[in-house]
C-alpha cells in the first residue's frame, strides 16, 4: 500500500468515502495543509499504530492522563468558565470531541507539529499559495526560525509549568485569567470580557446576541440557511421530547446547526434556545443560553489504541463529558450526554463569550513576528499542562515524570514535529490531486496516487 492510499484508507474510515469535492468537509479540508490537518486526526493516531511516526522516547516514560486528542493551535481560545452560567474569562483547550484517557505525548506532538503547520500556512497566504479572505500581502509573517523558538518555547513551557505545579500543588487550580494590554491576544481577550455575561457587548455580540432576535412570538433563532436550519413541525417535536429532560430551564426555540467545526462537519448537531417562558424582554434575553446537542462519533485515538484504559469504553459522548469535567478547572455547569434514535449526544451549553484563535492570528503582523507567535505557543503549553496534571488530582505524579523526563529532549521533540508536518503536507499535495481527479465523488473508488 502507498502512502496516499494510506491516509486515504483512513479519511475514508471516518468520513465514509474517499477524498471528494462534493463533500463540504474535504473542500474545506483542501485550503491548507493545516485546515487538511484539523480535519484528519485519524491519520496521526493511523501513523502512530502503524510505527510511521515514532515518538522520542521520554513521553513514553509519562502516565496514562486525560487528553485533548485533537490538540492544535485553533483548539485553544478564551471562554467563559462553567460555559454560559459563568463570567470569568480564561484562556483553555476549548475542544474535547476527541478527548479519552491517553498519552500527554499525543497531545504535545500534535501541538508541535500544528505551530510548524501554522507558520506554513502564514507564510503560503504571503506568497499567494494559500486563499485567505483578507489581504495580508503587506503584513510581516513568522519566519523558519520564529516558529523553531515558538515550538521550542511550548516545551520549555509546559516543562516549567510541571515544575510549578510539583513546587506549588494547589496551582492546579489555576488559570491563564488575563493577558496584558498591548500583546497579541490582548484584543482577543478583551473581546470576550465584552462579550461575557455583564458585559459591555454581551446584548450585541455574544454568541447568544449574534443568534437569536425577537419575533412576534418571543425570542427565535435567527433563520439563517447558511447556518441554522428550521425544523420540521414533526422533527422538532421529536428532538424536544428527547432532550429536554436535560436542560435547565424552558426550551423556547430548536435549530439544525449547519457546518460548524472542521472534524466534525459531518455530524448531527442541533442549538436549542433555553430560558424562561414567555413573556421576553430584555430581562428573559439575560437569562437566556444556548445548548448545543450533538451527534458524537469515537473519539479519534481509540480506534487505534483500544486497550490503554477501562474508561474509554465509556461510550463517546459519556467519555467526552468525563474528560472534559478532569481536565477543566470549572467544567460546563449543563454538561451530559444521551442516546437517542441508535447513535450517541454531547449535551453542553455554548460559551456566550468563546473567541478562537486561528492560525493567521498568531502568525501574521508585527505583533506575531516581534514574539506573539512564541508567546501564545507558551500559553498554549501552560493550558495543557495543568489541563494534563488534572487527569489526576491525587499526586502530582505525572508533573514529577514530566519535569525529569522532558527535559534534555527537547531538540528530538522538536525534529520529529518538523519531520511529522513535512509529511502531512506531502499528503495535503496528494489529497488535493485526488479531489480534481475524475473518480473522486461520493461511492467511487479512491483515485489513483500518485506515489
Amino acid at each position: 500500500m502507498t502512502r496516499c492510499q494510506f491516509v486515504h484508507q483512513h479519511i475514508k474510515r471516518v468520513d465514509g468515502h474517499a477524498p471528494s469535492p462534493l463533500a463540504d468537509k474535504h473542500n474545506k479540508m483542501a485550503d491548507n495543509p493545516f485546515a487538511f490537518y484539523r480535519g484528519s486526526a485519524q491519520v496521526f493516531y493511523a501513523d502512530l499504530a502503524a510505527g510511521n511516526l515514532r515518538m522520542p522516547a521520554c513521553l513514553d516514560a509519562l502516565p496514562l492522563t486525560c487528553v485533548v486528542g485533537d490538540c492544535h493551535v485553533s483548539n485553544f481560545g478564551f471562554i467563559t468558565e462553567e460555559g454560559s452560567h459563568g463570567d470569568t474569562v480564561i484562556f483553555a483547550p476549548n475542544d474535547f470531541d476527541d478527548a479519552c484517557v491517553g498519552y500527554a505525548g499525543w497531545d504535545i506532538m500534535r501541538f508541535l507539529t500544528s505551530l510548524a503547520l501554522a507558520g506554513d500556512y502564514a507564510q503560503g497566504i504571503k506568497q499567494a499559495h494559500y486563499t485567505h479572505s483578507k489581504n495580508n500581502s503587506n503584513k510581516p509573517v513568522v519566519n523558519e526560525a520564529e516558529i523553531k523558538q515558538a515550538m521550542a518555547g511550548f516545551i520549555r513551557h509546559y516543562i516549567e509549568t510541571c515544575r510549578r505545579l510539583v513546587d506549588n500543588p494547589p496551582l492546579i487550580n489555576s488559570a491563564i485569567e488575563s493577558v496584558e494590554p498591548g500583546t497579541r491576544l490582548a484584543k482577543h481577550y478583551d473581546k470576550a470580557c465584552r462579550r461575557a455575561a455583564g458585559g459591555s457587548e454581551f446584548t450585541t455580540k455574544s454568541a447568544l446576541a449574534k443568534a437569536i432576535y425577537m419575533s412576534d412570538e418571543g425570542l427565535r433563532f435567527i433563520r439563517k440557511t447558511e447556518k441554522f436550519t428550521p425544523l420540521a413541525r414533526h422533527r422538532y417535536k421529536e428532538i424536544e421530547e428527547a432532550f429536554a429532560p436535560y436542560m435547565d430551564d424552558e426550551v423556547i426555540d430548536i435549530v439544525q446547526r449547519n457546518d460548524a467545526g472542521t472534524g466534525s462537519l459531518n455530524v448531527a448537531r442541533y442549538y436549542f434556545l433555553v430560558g424562561p417562558a414567555k413573556p421576553h424582554n430584555a430581562d428573559s434575553f439575560a437569562r437566556c443560553h444556548i445548548v448545543e446537542v450533538k451527534q458524537q462519533r469515537e473519539a479519534a485515538p481509540l480506534y487505534y489504541f483500544t486497550d490503554l484504559a477501562p474508561v474509554n469504553r465509556l461510550n463517546p459522548a459519556h467519555l467526552t463529558a468525563r474528560c472534559q469535567r478532569k481536565m477543566q478547572r470549572k467544567p460546563d455547569l449543563l454538561l451530559d450526554e444521551a442516546y437517542w434514535q441508535k447513535h450517541h449526544y454531547l449535551i453542553r451549553s455554548r460559551h456566550h463569550a468563546r473567541v478562537g484563535i486561528d492560525p493567521e492570528d498568531v502568525t501574521l503582523g508585527h505583533k506575531s513576528v516581534g514574539g506573539g507567535f512564541d508567546e501564545y505557543a507558551q500559553w498554549c503549553a501552560q493550558a495543557l499542562a495543568l489541563a494534563h496534571a488534572r487527569g489526576d488530582r491525587r499526586s502530582a505524579r505525572f508533573e514529577h515524570l514530566v519535569a525529569e523526563q522532558l527535559p534534555g529532549c527537547e531538540a528530538q521533540l522538536l525534529d520529529t514535529a518538523w519531520q511529522y508536518a513535512r509529511q502531512v503536507q506531502q499528503d495535503y499535495q496528494d489529497f488535493v490531486r485526488a479531489l480534481a481527479a475524475p473518480a473522486a465523488k461520493p461511492g467511487a473508488a479512491a483515485p489513483a496516487c500518485s506515489r
